[in-house]
């Protein structure tokens, strides 16, 4: 799966978000540390929706497979 990531100049260095995944956004002082900080920042993001997940189907009958996506 591939993202869209935006990157922004401001006065203070850059600001970044990925279109397609809320709440993955980030900031750097470069555009080199901006984009290293959107990689983490999608991470951590899919981290946490897969912590969510399990906390909503905790004790439920559910299965689980791998499903791949193309934009």
């Amino acid at each position: 799966m591939e993202f869209t990531a935006v990157f922004e100049k401001v006065p203070e260095g850059y600001i970044a978000f990925v279109e397609e995944l809320p709440g993955a956004n980030t900031q750097g002082t470069t555009l080199a540390e901006a984009r290293e900080n959107l990689h983490e920042a999608i991470e951590l993001v899919l981290e946490a929706n897969r912590a969510l997940a399990e906390e909503s189907i905790q004790g439920r009958q559910v299965f689980k497979e791998r499903l791949v996506a193309a934009a």
